[in-house]
């Protein structure tokens, strides 16, 4: 193996086990919402996740944040907080192959969006990407449209599309955030900022989970913060263009998930869809060195 190959592939492998770990919390949080409500899993995810940043940045004597960093940490935190609402939501009611599929469409809007708020340029090739991936959308709504279907499902096709916009944003976020701050610091206020939007509501909806609860919250915790910190290590130690494509495998993991967890089949539409949209987002990637973060909207 030459050095090169050797640099990378440290960071490869923990791409790897940084998608699959999200992979594994996407559908604990599904059972952890189904179980206890939306509202409560994101609290109490977000209470457990901000208690093992806070040991970790007290044991490795981590310094606090300069004030623009800390705004970057609070703006983010915000968005990702109000994206993890709208995809939960979106897979109480999905299967999880299907809603991670519909979510591959964030880094195609991360290009507009860069334009709109960095002045990028969007190339033809992109823009022909975009419409690549519109095409694979549309063939996954295909799907849902076919015979008899629950309202609630197209809502909640609508919801991953609107999460896939915020993630778009975190994006962009997520590019200046990984150049001024180390990944305990990242995942530690990303969990604490998300705490305290959700701590907005719980004078009227916070319920403390029941005995059965406490370890699937756990779990979907830890899962979060470790899978966060790894992709934050992975994306500083090699290009992103060599990592992206490592991020598709998030709906194999999806699909096993769905099926082993809540015996979800993995449908010709959605697998077609997701292919194409994978496609559009590789050729989107290979026609601009995008330097884009996790590509999977449950990514929070």
């Amino acid at each position: 193996m030459t050095g090169s190959g050797r640099a990378i592939a440290l960071p490869f492998a923990v791409c790897c086990l940084g998608v699959a770990l999200f992979s594994v919390m996407d559908a604990a949080m599904k059972g952890l919402s189904l179980s206890i409500g939306l509202y409560n899993a994101l609290l109490w995810r977000a209470v457990t996740g901000t208690l093992l940043g806070l040991i970790l940045m007290l044991v490795t004597r981590q310094r606090w944040p300069a004030l623009a960093v800390l705004r970057i940490h609070i703006v983010r935190g915000v968005v990702v907080a109000f994206m993890a609402l709208l995809f939960f939501w979106a897979i109480m009611r999905l299967p999880l192959a299907e809603a991670i599929a519909l979510s591959f469409i964030a880094p195609l809007i991360a290009l507009y969006l860069a334009a709109l708020l960095l002045g990028e340029t969007v190339g033809r090739r992109a823009i022909g990407a975009s419409l690549l991936g519109l095409v694979g959308v549309a063939v996954i709504l295909s799907g849902r449209l076919q015979g008899h279907y629950a309202a609630d499902a197209l809502l909640g096709v609508m919801a991953v599309l609107g999460s896939a916009v915020l993630f778009a944003w975190n994006l962009i976020l997520q590019r200046q955030q990984a150049q001024c701050a180390s990944p305990i610091e990242v995942a530690f206020f990303q969990h604490l900022v998300m705490l305290g939007v959700f701590a907005l509501a719980a004078p009227v909806w916070a319920v403390v989970p029941p005995l059965h609860a406490v370890p699937l919250v756990l779990l979907a915790a830890s899962l979060a913060f470790t899978s966060l910190a790894a992709l934050a290590w992975a994306y500083a130690r090699a290009e992103a263009q060599r990592l992206i494509p490592i991020e598709y495998s998030a709906f194999l993991w999806a699909a096993v998930m769905g099926w082993l967890a809540f015996g979800e089949q993995l449908t010709v539409t959605t697998v077609a869809g997701a292919l194409l949209i994978v496609a559009a987002c590789l050729i989107a990637a290979r026609s601009k060195r995008v330097e884009l973060a996790h590509v999977e909207a449950g990514s929070a």
